[in-house]
């Protein structure tokens, strides 16, 4: 395979590992930054629009930076306690595998450092106390290190044609218009003033749904008034209270990082796992499911599989668009009772499921502050970043 499908390949399966990162935002918890952007005033900065700020992010070119930054994310799950001990699932064993390791980072508030030389090059460290997990990658290679266990996860580049680029806007603008585009009538953005992040100035993007039943209230993006790269990412409730996510960088600097940050030898005594090369092709599970390429727009083709995976029922039904869609399908069988369940298991199903009934019968709505599932009691599923009642409204409309 040429050099450059290899170099391609590499960052499309690195960027799996990225994903949890992505997921939960850029950076900082709203504990320990939002006193301080309180403190430091808003500064003052030229009047822009939207479609320039979004054209000004399209044509940012940041290839290098390095800094630190804090994640907080809260779903207002129900804390787990001793489920796990109480199911016999215990603590688990360390891994170095970025898939298990990452996943940490979907809850609570996290540190961390991050370097980046252009798209070969990239480190993230999560920080624990005196215990470090670093991410590495460089070229084609992936490592993953946990120092708590000693243990590391090697990956190296291989085989495998690499995905067709898809047709892009070919300028900023370009790009700009298509997401304003793509928003139409469901989505509002506008400037939101501006904001100080990790001592930079910032304008702030904020984006939110005009459709109601949408779980979002907002999505509040910080861009870097100088280079137009984001800063700092807030994606808040309806229910309010803290945010779902609130991420941003406290500190970040748009050098080139040393070298030495992306070199990587496995520590003496270590035990290193060797990555699978190559996991099958696309379609096989290893990559990113469509919906989350289409944001919340997408969301029913993201549980494309949930269907078949539930026991041989059909698979899923797109109902309404935008924020508000909803995926739904029939998983073949009448749903388990929860009183059938362990004790332990009992407690927390019941402390974040309600009872609902409707024209459709009856069922149980296990929720978030984000994404919220509808389990009838005859084994249909109605899944989305939608509100409880948004559920019950789709269940009793295909009844």
């Amino acid at each position: 395979m040429a050099a450059n499908e290899a170099r391609s390949e590499t960052r499309r399966k690195a960027s799996r590992y990225v994903v949890p990162v992505a997921v939960a935002g850029v950076a900082a918890a709203t504990i320990g930054l939002v006193p301080a952007l309180a403190a430091s005033g808003d500064p003052d900065l030229p009047e822009i629009t939207a479609q320039q700020l979004i054209e000004k992010v399209a044509a940012s070119d940041t290839q290098t930076l390095s800094g630190t930054f804090r994640i907080s994310t809260d779903l207002g799950l129900p804390a787990l306690g001793g489920l796990a001990s109480g199911l016999g699932g215990g603590s688990g064993s360390a891994s170095a595998d970025p898939s298990e390791k990452l996943t940490e980072l979907v809850s609570g508030t996290h540190t961390l450092r991050v370097a980046a030389d252009g798209p070969e090059r990239q480190r993230l460290t999560l920080l624990d106390g005196s215990d470090e997990y670093s991410l590495i990658h460089n070229g084609d290679d992936v490592w993953g290190y946990d120092s708590k266990s000693n243990e590391v996860f090697h990956e190296k580049g291989a085989a495998g044609a690499p995905e067709a680029d898809k047709e892009l806007p070919g300028t900023p603008k370009e790009l700009a218009d298509e997401v304003l585009k793509a928003a139409g009538d469901t989505t509002s953005i506008t400037v939101g003033g501006t904001a100080k992040v990790a001592g930079r100035d910032a304008y702030q993007l904020v984006i939110k749904p005009k459709q109601a039943g949408s779980t979002v209230e907002s999505v509040k993006i910080a861009v870097d008034a100088s280079t137009g790269t984001p800063l700092k990412f807030t994606l808040s409730s309806v229910e309010g209270g803290k945010p779902v996510v609130d991420a941003g960088f406290t500190k970040v600097d748009f050098g080139r990082p040393a070298a030495s940050e992306f070199t990587f030898e496995a520590p003496k005594g270590a035990k290193v796992t060797e990555g699978a090369a190559e996991k099958g092709p696309k379609g096989s599970g290893d990559d990113l499911p469509e919906g989350f390429e289409d944001g919340l727009g997408g969301l029913g083709k993201g549980f494309g599989g949930l269907g078949d995976l539930a026991g041989g029922g059909t698979g899923p039904k797109v109902i309404g668009e935008g924020w508000t869609a909803i995926a739904s399908f029939d998983t073949g069988a009448p749903a388990p009772k929860t009183d059938e369940a362990p004790k332990e298991l009992q407690g927390f199903l019941d402390s974040f499921g309600d009872k609902v009934t409707g024209t459709f019968g009856s069922g149980t709505v296990f929720k978030t502050k984000l994404v919220n599932a509808l389990l009838t009691d005859d084994g249909k599923v109605y899944v989305g970043a939608v509100t409880k009642d948004a559920l019950v409204k789709a269940a009793d409309a295909a009844k």
